[in-house]
């Protein structure tokens, strides 16, 4: 029985009632869930399950078998029992820095466009995308960028497309090493901006702001040469 994911729905919710499905070692699934399981360099969401006489501290969260969302138990954690209501509490302030994080590669991927995405990671402190590009812009260029970009308060949303339509429009895709997961017959696309003149339009299985303004400031850390023409880009972002 696939996890319903609560956050397609609503990626501001901060908890969720469900019921136990399976408790192992391995991770306990249940029915529904707000958190999010670790994929396209989207760390895993990490929080706590919360019942009568109970509460088992989440470490990570992982894609199970048959669409399921594994909740890895912190070491030495109690698990509760298979039929239990429980409730699914996220680390919310972590969560919502990997929403701001997330999007802002959106933003750095409009300021470099054409150039194909080699990898990435998304972290509360620090994020990258690594660019096949020979000549970078400036560290300095990029953070202007980025900074009129969340000032201009662009809304972020989403639509789902089939796979046939991703199919006639590849340009859609700028990651070279991860291609969107199919067998679902629909791609979900983020976009950023208006529909008839988006800032950015890709697809994405991840979570993200409602607004860039919500980013607050980010900068350009630093631009790192890892390869003939592969150039690493960092984000941070500059206070709470």
């Amino acid at each position: 029985m696939a996890t319903e994911l609560a956050y397609r729905d609503d990626a501001y919710a901060r908890e969720i009632a469900a019921r136990v499905v399976a408790a192992s070692p391995e991770g306990v699934v249940l029915d529904r869930t707000v958190f999010y399981a670790r994929a396209g360099g989207q760390p895993g969401d990490v929080g706590s399950l919360r019942w009568p006489g109970g509460e088992m501290a989440v470490a990570d969260a992982l894609k199970g078998p048959d669409e399921t969302v594994l909740h890895i138990a912190a070491p030495g954690a109690l698990l509760p029992a298979v039929g239990d209501e429980v409730t699914v509490v996220l680390d919310w302030p972590r969560r919502h820095r990997l929403m701001r994080m997330h999007t802002a590669l959106h933003l750095l991927c409009s300021l470099i466009p054409g150039a194909g995405v080699t990898g990435g990671q998304i972290g509360a402190e620090k994020s990258r995308l690594d660019f096949d590009l020979p000549e970078p812009p400036t560290k300095e260029s990029l953070t202007e960028g980025l900074a009129a970009l969340v000032a201009a308060d662009h809304p972020v949303s989403e639509r789902w497309i089939s796979e046939a339509e991703l199919d006639a429009n590849p340009s859609l895709v700028r990651t070279l090493s991860v291609q969107p997961p199919r067998g679902s017959g629909r791609i979900r696309l983020v976009r950023i901006g208006p529909e008839q003149a988006p800032v950015d339009l890709q697809p994405c299985g991840g979570t993200h702001v409602r607004r860039t303004g919500e980013i607050g400031r980010v900068e350009v850390a630093k631009i790192e040469n890892k390869g003939k023409a592969n150039r690493r880009v960092s984000l941070v972002l500059v206070g709470e």
